[in-house]
């Protein structure tokens, strides 16, 4: 029997291995060079992993004014040349060392000609949450005499307006709103639903409803039954009599939450149940009843029915508290994800944070005894120091405190931040106003309201590397008042 040389000869095998790397190695370069110079605009592109193709020197030569025997300094700078391409993420690159680059959008022409803006998703590498955010910049390009160009300058945060509305917006991203109606997609007498009935929660806070829902949210998981959804598209409600209607996409993405979660409007539910007869209904009164009593149920339909003072997140409380609300399914909305997004870019992804509820539960002396003295600031400033943050340091301050100055005092220690510092991200003009305006085909302009201040300062708060809580370190005192802890 004749045997392969190769096979049998060490000194061989490690050549053929040899050979075999250098040729998968080679297939790679390839296949990258291909993918940087043709596609993209329209391909996924990791630029984590391919950085040593770009040149360390940020310079390039503008092949065109060559060719064309011409290389006048002042002439505009072809933005969209794929050596400018390259040439403006090697500059992110160097410049930017504290993320990890996703992907680049094409650079596009900027406020001059000697100005290019470009748009990227990213993560800083300190941060702790799972997504990619947005940024786009201005890069300031020269060219020399002998036609080399290089990179002499890169704006701030956002400040590449040019390239946020282009084909890069196309790609889908966090928080993307594709298509606001949940319809049905099975056969309706199949399938097993759930209805909770109004309890007041949505014209409490955004964080009440939001836990509620979940609670909701975590109970049609544990049944398998799809959650009917009251209004979750519009007619958001208000407090406040004669406001305008709210959107539930302002607020909440609802993509995500439609991929993620068996859900149904429930405009789209009764219409449905309206044309079928001999479904079987299961009433509930409240919340006593757990979801561990209704997991034998079988008819087509649970509905929970509640009177004053009964919550939907009680439902999840005492015996039912191991029932899971699904986080992950319920994210901000894409606007005010960018809008906590920049906010923590702006104080370089390193900050410390304080959660300092007060607002009417502090005047509350009955069912909060000790809550305004223990957020007051020598209280936030004793419990700071105590978790270790050192003076100095900027510290973030999420608060519904209305009495300006209260928290001065901070400063004499820390290089203090609130959400109204950064009034800019949600004016008229700014990014989230251009979001939003979206949503409503830009028929009127929307505020942004305490609902969404909560959500924002909430995340921005979760972002902070040292994070001191109100009802956790701060005060003795129950969240929810006396005697619920």
């Amino acid at each position: 029997m004749m045997h392969n040389p190769w096979v049998r000869s060490p000194r061989n095998l490690g050549r053929n291995a040899l050979a075999m790397i250098a040729g998968l190695l080679f297939t790679l370069w390839l296949t990258v060079v291909i993918i940087l110079t043709t596609t993209f605009d329209s391909e996924l592109y990791s630029t984590t992993e391919h950085t040593d193709f770009l040149s360390p020197e940020l310079n390039s030569t503008d092949q065109a004014a060559i060719e064309a025997g011409n290389c006048r300094v002042d002439d505009p700078i072809n933005c969209r040349d794929d050596e400018v391409f390259e040439l403006l993420m090697s500059a992110a690159f160097e410049d930017l060392r504290d993320v990890y680059f996703y992907q680049f959008g094409k650079p596009v022409e900027g406020d001059n000609g000697s100005s290019c803006h470009m748009a990227w998703r990213f993560k800083h590498k300190e941060a702790n949450l799972v997504g990619f955010y947005k940024d786009y910049r201005s890069f300031r390009v020269l060219r020399s005499e002998d036609c080399k160009l290089r990179v002499a300058g890169i704006g701030g945060f956002h400040s590449g307006g040019n390239a946020r509305k282009g084909k890069f917006e196309k790609a889908i991203e966090i928080g993307e709103t594709v298509n606001g109606d949940l319809e049905f997609e099975e056969p309706f007498s199949d399938g097993k639903y759930l209805v909770y009935g109004d309890d007041g929660v949505k014209y409490k806070s955004t964080l009440h409803f939001s836990w509620s829902l979940l609670c909701a949210l975590g109970e049609a998981e544990f049944l398998n039954r799809t959650l009917v959804v009251d209004n979750i598209r519009f007619d958001w409600p208000s407090v406040a009599e004669g406001e305008m209607v709210r959107d539930f996409r302002y607020y909440f993405d609802l993509e995500n939450l439609k991929d993620a979660s068996s859900v149904i409007d429930q405009g789209v539910f009764w219409s449905e149940w309206g044309k079928r007869n001999g479904l079987e209904v299961h009433v509930v009164e409240g919340s006593r009843v757990t979801p561990l009593k209704l997991a034998e149920a079988n008819e087509s339909l649970i509905i929970r029915k509640f009177k004053g003072g009964d919550y939907w997140w009680k439902v999840c409380a005492g015996e039912a508290d191991r029932i899971q609300r699904p986080w992950h399914k319920f994210r901000n909305s894409r606007a005010l994800w960018d809008v906590a997004s920049t906010i923590a870019s702006r104080m370089e992804w390193d900050y410390d944070s304080v959660h300092v509820e007060r607002g009417e539960k502090a005047m509350n002396k009955e069912m909060w005894p000790n809550l305004d003295n223990d957020t007051s600031p020598q209280a936030v400033l004793a419990a700071l120091k105590d978790r270790g943050v050192e003076d100095g340091r900027r510290v973030y301050v999420a608060t519904d405190e209305e009495e300006a100055g209260l928290f001065d005092a901070l400063n004499q220690r820390y290089e203090v931040r609130f959400l109204e510092d950064y009034r800019d991200l949600w004016d008229e003009g700014s990014d989230w106003d251009y979001e939003v305006r979206k949503l409503n085909d830009d028929i009127v302009g929307v505020e942004f309201d305490g609902y969404m201040r909560e959500l924002v300062n909430f995340d921005v708060f979760s972002r902070g590397k040292t994070k001191v809580e109100t009802f956790y370190d701060l005060t003795r005192d129950c969240k929810d008042g006396l005697n619920t802890c």
